[in-house]
């Protein structure tokens, strides 16, 4: 099965996870990974901007063969949900835009498929990151949110011999 770059993204209006996957078989290795951050002080409108920025010059940079985002989460405060499904939409843009798959990981499957408990904290999600990659340190939550959304799509390919 040949090898894949994903692009995970934990998208937030004020700091929007990333991570870029390699696979190679059963293999996977973080290539890089981080946040895109926006002050509290910037309007909402530059931030979606900003992170359709971010996300186009990440393509641009790492050529992702595929983007695994976090789909829609069920959120009690209204405003809340708005916020994260704009943030949601800026980044499906700029994949879009760059012609790449998009594939969305409900959080609850991403926490069962990397933890094994689809209720997971962030911690958790963390540290399973970290060892399943053999990173050196832990990534900060939002970027460890993201790679585990990259591993949630390269679980899914390898144990199917097909993307979801």
């Amino acid at each position: 099965m040949p090898g894949q770059i994903i692009l995970g993204i934990d998208p937030s209006l004020r700091g929007t996870g990333w991570g870029i996957l390699l696979t190679e078989g059963s293999q996977l290795r973080a290539s890089a990974f981080g946040v895109i951050r926006n002050k509290p002080s910037v309007l909402p409108s530059a931030c979606l901007v900003m992170i359709r920025e971010q996300i186009a010059s990440l393509i641009r940079t790492y050529a992702p063969t595929v983007v695994a985002i976090e789909g829609l989460i069920y959120a009690q405060n209204v405003k809340t949900a708005i916020t994260m499904g704009q943030a949601r939409g800026a980044a499906i843009l700029a994949a879009a835009e760059a012609g790449l798959e998009i594939y969305e990981y409900a959080p609850r499957r991403v926490k069962q498929s990397v933890v094994g408990l689809g209720g997971a904290k962030k911690s958790q999600i963390g540290f399973m990151v970290r060892a399943l990659l053999s990173l050196s340190q832990t990534p900060e939550p939002d970027a460890a949110d993201a790679l585990a959304i990259a591993m949630t799509h390269a679980n899914a390919r390898s144990s199917n011999g097909k993307t979801l």
